[in-house]
């Protein structure tokens, strides 16, 4: 019954209830515009927040959070611009589903997964926080880096039959994001001498240009075709579409679950791999992923909303920030005087079951937010392309410079939206690149504390990975994916179906 008072605390009161909806609304918003990202959201809040009451600072700060994960599917279905970067998967099929003139069956489908994949995540966080805390903690740098290079090899699926293609993409990421000074011995790398580059080259820059400027770019070849007319006349999604893709969303938001609730991980690499799952588990003939299939919207839909619960495992039960946004808020909370880690749950179980009620009723905000204003949404795609093109590159631009002030995001932007349109005239993903980018701390910084654990013994490294059981399936899983995208073995499943 206590656990209970302490859930039900952000619903019976009007001001957390409204601060709440007001998160939500707003985060929905700032996540659906490129360049302002939750993080930065969040971040910007605690600048406001630190003087109030932490009930109050924690129902805002959620609220932005969940409706900033939602908000970033709207303009990847409709503009191909994904406002985050865990909707780059939702904008493969996404998109194609707004070109066909269902923006609005898209929109709404995509709101009533998410919902329910945002409520599964929080089940698992409210039951089985200690178990999955434990599973998570059990990776070591090893793992962690063979999680990287299972993403990489992930992202050629999200090339068409060409794993080359989108491995060669995927790897193309990696090296801009090695680009600075190495995270270890703050040695340059890449930087050629140019002071500018010793940051790095933000990953939004480089999603902005890729999705962005090289969309208007491509566009720029159909100025003559008439604006698709959106049909928008039913927004809640049929019931049967519900019941059928039901099953897919709940394994998606499975596999959100565990992956938002390792390290460093996150809803983007969440979807990627939800995307990858429906693919492969998919067999109905006739569904085309990367040209309008439900299934490539539904499935990374709820596995980025049920990443969220997965992120506060590790935060609120071990001290471990699942992704950047969680971090942001481990900082909220050592600024409130709370101390997050295993004591937490034991000293002040409060926090813990007032943040698993306010992420329900943020949740629940979605789904009514999130299935109004899509009329007015849609009509961005019905606007003249001799229109929308120059406010792609004006927000586009704006995104780029708002991410730190500085006009020289803005010229890698253009720069990367060039080479995107390259990329797409050539018949490469431009996803998997902006992936590559996100990952390559991942592999890079765990690669480096595999290799010193092992004092620089690359056979020692290997051999502990065929030792480990962790280890063991995720090396199965990335030579699985290699040989299932051989000739060889397509040759094996088409005799196969043919037989069958």
């Amino acid at each position: 019954m206590e656990a209970l008072s302490f859930f039900a605390i952000s619903w019976i009161s009007p001001q957390l209830l409204a601060l709440t909806a007001l998160g939500t609304f707003l985060g929905i918003y700032v996540g659906a515009i490129p360049g302002l990202s939750v993080t930065m959201a969040v971040s910007i809040l605690i600048s406001f927040t630190f003087s109030w009451e932490v009930n109050n600072a924690l129902c805002l700060m959620v609220g932005v959070y969940m409706g900033g994960v939602y908000g970033g599917s709207r303009t990847a279905i409709l503009l191909n611009i994904p406002g985050a970067p865990s909707a780059i998967a939702t904008a493969l099929d996404g998109y194609p589903l707004a070109q066909k003139g269902l923006a609005g069956e898209a929109i709404g489908l995509s709101t009533v997964m998410s919902v329910i994949g945002g409520f599964v995540g929080i089940f698992v966080l409210a039951v089985a926080a200690p178990f999955v805390s434990d599973f998570a903690i059990s990776f070591q740098p090893r793992d962690y880096m063979l999680l990287g290079v299972l993403g990489i090899m992930l992202v050629g699926s999200l090339s068409g039959n060409s794993l080359a293609k989108g491995v060669l993409a995927g790897s193309f990421g990696v090296l801009i994001g090695t680009v600075g000074l190495d995270p270890l011995t703050a040695e340059e790398r890449f930087t050629f001498g140019v002071v500018e580059l010793w940051n790095g080259i933000n990953p939004v820059a480089v999603m902005i240009g890729l999705f962005g400027i090289s969309e208007a770019l491509t566009q720029l070849h159909f100025m003559h075709k008439a604006s698709v007319k959106q049909v928008i006349n039913r927004i809640i999604p049929k019931w049967k579409d519900v019941k059928r893709y039901l099953p897919l969303s709940l394994q998606s938001s499975s596999v959100g679950v565990i992956v938002g609730a390792l390290p460093g991980t996150g809803g983007d690499i969440a979807a990627l791999m939800a995307y990858d799952y429906a693919k492969r588990t998919t067999k109905n003939p006739e569904v085309e992923f990367g040209k309008g299939a439900k299934e490539g919207l539904v499935a990374p839909e709820s596995a980025n909303n049920a990443a969220v619960g997965g992120a506060y495992i590790p935060m609120l039960t071990l001290g471990i920030p699942g992704d950047a946004v969680t971090a942001v808020f481990i900082g909220a909370l050592f600024i409130h005087g709370l101390n997050p880690g295993p004591l937490l749950m034991i000293e002040q179980p409060e926090i813990f079951w007032f943040t698993v009620g306010n992420l329900t009723l943020a949740n629940i905000f979605i789904l009514i937010f999130g299935l109004t204003g899509i009329r007015l949404f849609a009509k961005l795609v019905e606007c003249p392309k001799g229109v929308l093109i120059p406010i792609i590159f004006l927000l586009s631009i704006v995104g780029a410079y708002s991410i730190n002030n500085a006009i020289t995001d803005v010229w890698w932007m253009l720069g990367f939206g060039v080479i995107g349109y390259f990329m797409k005239q050539y018949g490469y993903q431009v996803g998997p690149v902006i992936l590559g980018v996100i990952l390559s701390r991942l592999i890079d910084e765990n690669w480096r504390r595999a290799i010193l654990s092992e004092q620089g013994n690359i056979a020692g490294f290997f051999g502990e990975a065929f030792t480990s059981p962790l280890s063991c399936v995720l090396l199965a899983t990335i030579v699985f994916i290699f040989i299932s995208h051989t000739p060889l073995w397509t040759r094996w499943r088409k005799n196969k179906s043919s037989k069958s």
